[in-house]
C-alpha cells in the first residue's frame, strides 16, 4: 500500500481545539517503583474450559445497552465495588488534573533514528474478542481468564499455528501488515449484560459490564535515541506490563493512563478522571531492545528489554523500532460520590484476584510484517522521515500538523481526539522535510529535532510470571 510522509512540526506545545498533546516521550518504566497500596486475593477465581466471545462489535457510547446485551440494575456500594463485587473501587481513580506534568526525555545523539512508521489496523469494530493469549497459554481455551480486544490479525485464538497467522486476514489498512496487536478490553460498570457473561473470561470469571469499543488506536513504530534501529524478525512476541501486578509486585507493571489535552501527565496504578471534553487515554510503549536471537524466551520476557535512562540498549541486546500503542476512549469520569451510580465507573478485564486495578494493564504484540514493509519502516525511522499510510493509493494524504499551544491544564475542546504527531509522541521537537508526491520520498529542509523515548506493553498470562 502507498505511505505518505509527513513533515514533522517542532511545536511542543499542548495544542488546542481537539489537543493533540505530548506523551512524555520516555516513560521509562522498565524498572519503575511503582507503589501498589496492597495485596489482594480473590478467594474466588473460577476457571473453564471454552472461549468467551464478547458482544457485539459496533462502537459502544456511555448509556443504553447494544445490540446483543440486557441492562440490569449495577450493584455496588459508595465505594463501588464493581458489577461482579471484585472491583474496581473509587479509591482507584484521581484527578488527571492534580497529577505534576512533566516526564524526562534521554538525550539524543546525533546519530539518533528521528523517524516514525504508522500503521493503522481500525479499531476492532468488527468485534474479535476472546480470552486465550496464544503468547502466554498456547493451545489452552481462555488462557487468560480475561477477554482481549483484537486489532491487525484476524485469526489470533489460543490454537493458532504460526502458519495459521501467516495466513489469516488482516484489518490493517497495509495488507502487509498482519500483526497481531491485543489488550484487554475497557468494560462500563453500568449493570449491562454481555454475551459473555456466563463465559469463561467473562462473567464467571469477574468480568462483567459493558464493552467499550475505542474511539481511536493508533500504532506507531519510533526510533531510539543514541542510533539506528534494525529490523524485527518475523513472528518475534513481546508483552509488557503485568496482568498479575497486584500479586506480583511492580516489577514488571507498565500501565500508563491519562487524558487526551493531558498526556503530558501520567497515572501508573490509578485510572484517570478526565474533565469534560477530554477523552481517557491508555499507551504502551513496548521494549525495544532485542537479543538479537531469540523471537520468545521461556518467561516471554527475557528476551526483550527496556532502554536505560540514557536510551541505550542493554550489553548483547540492539535496538529495534519501538511500538507504541495509544487507545483513546470516549466515557466520562464517573460519579464516584455514589460509587458510579450516576455515571459508571470504568475498569479494564483482569484476572479475578487482581480486581481490575489499573496497574494490571498490560498489551501483547506478534509480528507478522512482510519483509518488504519492515524494510521500509525500518527505512523511514532510520532516514528520519514521518510515515503512515496512504489513502485511497495515491500517497498524498493530508497529514495533520500540530495546532498552537494552549496554557498548561486547559480543559480541551469536545470532540474528536487525532492522535498526537510522532515528534509530540516523542515529546520533542522533530526535523522540518519536505515530501514529494510519491510515497515515502523526502528531504530534510531545517534542522533535525529531537526524538523519542521508551517502550510499554502488557501481558496477560494464565500463570504468574517472575518478576
Amino acid at each position: 500500500m502507498a505511505r505518505t510522509s509527513r513533515s514533522r512540526s517542532s511545536n511542543r506545545g499542548h495544542p488546542s481545539g481537539a489537543r493533540r498533546t505530548t506523551l512524555a516521550a520516555a516513560v521509562l518504566l522498565g524498572g519503575a517503583a511503582l507503589v501498589v497500596a496492597g495485596v489482594y486475593v480473590s478467594t474466588a477465581e473460577g476457571r473453564g474450559a471454552g472461549r468467551a466471545t464478547a458482544g457485539a462489535g459496533a462502537t459502544v457510547r456511555q448509556g443504553a445497552p447494544g445490540q446483543g446485551r440486557s441492562a440490569i440494575g449495577p450493584a455496588h456500594g459508595e465505594n463501588g465495588a464493581g458489577q461482579s463485587g471484585n472491583g474496581p473501587v473509587v479509591s482507584d481513580y484521581t484527578d488527571i488534573t492534580s497529577v505534576e506534568p512533566g516526564l524526562p526525555s534521554p538525550p539524543e545523539l546525533s546519530g539518533a533514528s528521528r523517524g516514525s512508521f504508522t500503521s493503522d489496523c481500525g479499531v476492532n469494530a468488527g468485534g474479535l474478542f476472546n480470552s486465550d493469549n496464544v503468547i502466554v497459554a498456547p493451545g489452552v481455551a481462555d488462557g487468560a481468564h480475561h477477554v482481549h480486544d483484537y486489532v491487525g490479525n484476524q485469526g489470533n485464538n489460543a490454537f493458532a499455528s504460526d502458519d495459521d497467522l501467516a495466513k489469516a486476514s488482516t484489518s490493517c489498512a497495509d495488507r502487509g501488515d498482519k500483526s497481531s496487536y491485543y489488550w484487554p478490553v475497557l468494560r462500563l460498570q453500568n449493570g449491562t449484560r454481555e454475551r459473555d457473561a456466563e463465559s469463561p473470561g467473562g462473567g464467571t470469571e469477574g468480568n462483567a459490564g459493558q464493552i467499550v469499543t475505542p474511539n481511536q488506536v493508533t500504532l506507531t513504530f519510533v526510533g531510539n535515541p543514541r542510533g539506528k534501529v534494525t529490523a524485527m524478525p518475523r513472528l518475534l512476541r513481546i508483552i509488557t506490563g503485568d496482568a498479575k501486578a497486584v500479586v506480583n509486585g511492580p516489577g514488571n507493571a507498565n500501565a500508563s493512563w491519562s487524558c487526551t489535552g493531558y498526556e503530558d501527565r501520567q497515572l501508573t496504578d490509578k485510572y484517570p478522571l478526565c474533565p469534560a471534553g477530554s477523552d481517557v487515554v491508555r499507551t504502551f510503549r513496548f521494549q525495544s531492545c532485542w537479543d538479537g536471537r531469540n523471537t520468545d524466551s521461556a518467561d516471554h520476557r527475557t528476551h526483550m528489554a527496556f532502554t536505560g535512562p540514557d536510551g541505550s540498549c542493554p550489553a548483547g541486546f540492539r535496538a529495534i523500532p519501538q511500538l507504541v500503542q495509544r487507545i483513546v476512549y470516549d466515557v466520562r469520569a464517573p460519579s464516584l460520590r455514589d460509587g458510579g451510580r450516576t455515571v459508571p465507573l470504568f475498569a479494564i478485564d483482569s484476572f479475578p484476584d487482581q480486581l481490575h486495578k489499573p496497574v494490571t494493564d498490560h498489551s501483547d504484540f506478534v509480528d507478522l510484517f512482510d519483509a518488504s514493509l519492515m524494510r521500509e519502516m525500518v527505512d523511514c525511522i532510520n532516514s528520519g522521515r514521518a510515515c503512515e499510510p496512504g489513502r485511497g493509493g495515491s500517497g498524498t494524504a493530508a497529514v495533520p500538523t500540530a495546532a498552537p499551544s494552549t496554557a498548561a491544564g486547559a480543559a480541551p475542546s469536545a470532540g474528536a481526539s487525532p492522535a498526537p504527531s510522532p515528534a509530540l509522541l516523542a515529546g520533542a521537537p522533530a526535523p522540518s522535510r519536505s515530501c514529494s508526491s510519491g510515497p515515502g520520498r523526502c528531504r530534510t529542509t531545517g534542522p533535525s529535532g529531537v526524538l523519542t523515548a521508551s517502550a510499554v506493553s502488557f501481558s496477560d498470562s494464565s500463570r504468574s510470571l517472575p518478576v
